[in-house]
């Protein structure tokens, strides 16, 4: 079993993608359970990153700042980009979803 963590929406192919590609991941339907703004805090730090438009949906709230695109973000799950993959204390946004691959190899 993998400790591999999804952050998927069941209706969106590249979150099943993702689902086949490592089955036995664990799944957070993050529309259900929509993760907090330090969960997304948490996740930049995994991602290498402090840029939260890394995780949103392309063309989100353009003329937001940082703050206001987070707060957005854990208002709002459904402007989250998907699938997240999450292992430890690494993060990928897996577009194409072969790139939570990555997370596997070590």
């Amino acid at each position: 079993m993998t400790d591999l963590i999804l952050w998927t929406n069941p209706s969106c192919s590249k979150s099943r993608g993702a689902e086949a590609l490592v089955p036995d991941a664990t799944t957070r339907r993050y529309l259900d359970e929509p993760p907090t703004r330090q969960e997304l805090e948490e996740l930049l730090v995994k991602l290498g990153t402090d840029d939260p438009r890394v995780i949103a949906r392309p063309g989100t709230l353009p003329g937001a700042s940082r703050d206001e695109l987070l707060d957005a973000l854990s208002t709002d799950a459904s402007l989250i980009e998907r699938p997240i993959a999450i292992r430890g204390n690494r993060a990928v946004v897996a577009r194409p979803p072969e790139k939570l691959l990555e997370l596997l190899d070590n």
